[in-house]
C-alpha cells in the first residue's frame, strides 16, 4: 500500500513542468488557479496555483494538499510547495520541497542560455532546455520530449497524443475543451512508472480545465474557479 501511493505520487501530482519559454501570456488576466483533487469521485484535497507579477517578472507558486483516509485512519499523507520564476515570459528557476508522509523530497532548476541545472533528491545534472518542468498549468507540455519531476528532478520522456475537441462541464460551468493524453515514451519502463495521464486545456485560452488517470481507482483534478 505504501509503495503504491508513493508511485502514485511521484507519477501523477509531482511531475510539475517548466518549460524555457511559456505561455504565461495566456494567464495575465488571472491571480490563482483553484482545483479540487478527487479519487473514486471523493474529494480528497486541492491544488492552487498563485501568480504574482512585478514588473516583467512573474512567480507561480503551488500547493498541493491532499490525504487519504479509510475508516477514519489516515492512510496517506501529501504536502507540497513550489515556486517558478519568469522574466519576460523566460524561466529562470523552479523550486519544491515534498514531504510524502515522513519522507522528504526536493528539486531545485536553473537555466542559463544552453541548459538546465537540476539538483534533485534522485537526478543531479544537466538537461536541455526544451525539457519541462511540469506544472499542467503551462501548457507548453504538450510539446515537449520530456518532462521533470518537481518532486525529485528524474527526467520523463514523454509522448503526447491529440485526442480532440470535447465539452467539458466542471461545477456547472460548461467549457470547449482541447483533449491530450500524455504517455512515456520509454517502454522497458516497469508499468508502476509509466505516465498515462489524460489532460484538458480551454480550447481559446488553454487555461488547464482538468486531469485524469486511473490507478487502483479514478484520479482526478479539477478546476473549481479562478480569479
Amino acid at each position: 500500500m505504501k509503495n503504491f501511493f508513493i508511485t502514485i505520487i511521484i507519477l501523477y501530482f509531482t511531475q510539475l513542468i517548466v518549460p524555457s519559454y511559456a505561455h504565461v501570456e495566456h494567464y495575465k488576466k488571472f491571480n490563482s488557479l483553484n482545483y479540487e483533487l478527487f479519487r473514486n469521485d471523493k474529494s480528497i484535497g486541492y491544488h492552487k496555483y498563485i501568480f504574482e507579477r512585478e514588473g516583467n517578472s512573474l512567480t507561480v507558486k503551488s500547493v498541493i494538499d491532499f490525504k487519504i483516509t479509510k475508516l477514519g485512519v489516515d492512510l496517506y499523507k501529501y504536502f507540497a510547495e513550489s515556486a517558478e520564476t519568469y522574466t519576460d515570459g523566460i524561466f529562470n528557476t523552479f523550486s519544491s520541497k515534498t514531504l510524502q508522509n515522513k519522507k522528504n523530497k526536493y528539486v531545485k532548476i536553473n537555466s542559463n542560455e544552453r541548459e538546465l541545472t537540476i539538483d534533485g533528491s534522485s537526478y543531479k545534472g544537466k538537461a536541455s532546455k526544451n525539457y519541462i518542468v511540469g506544472t499542467w498549468w503551462n501548457h507548453e507540455i504538450v510539446k515537449a520530449k520530456a518532462q521533470i519531476s518537481a518532486i525529485s528532478g528524474r527526467i520523463i520522456e514523454q509522448k503526447v497524443t491529440f485526442i480532440g475537441k470535447k465539452e467539458v462541464e466542471l461545477y456547472g460551468k460548461k467549457y470547449n475543451a482541447l483533449h491530450f493524453n500524455f504517455a512515456s515514451s520509454d517502454p522497458s519502463l516497469p508499468n508502476e512508472k509509466k505516465l498515462n495521464t489524460d489532460i484538458w486545456y480551454e480550447e481559446n485560452s488553454f487555461i488547464w480545465l482538468k486531469a485524469s488517470f486511473n490507478k487502483t481507482g479514478r484520479w482526478e483534478y479539477r478546476l473549481k474557479n479562478n480569479n
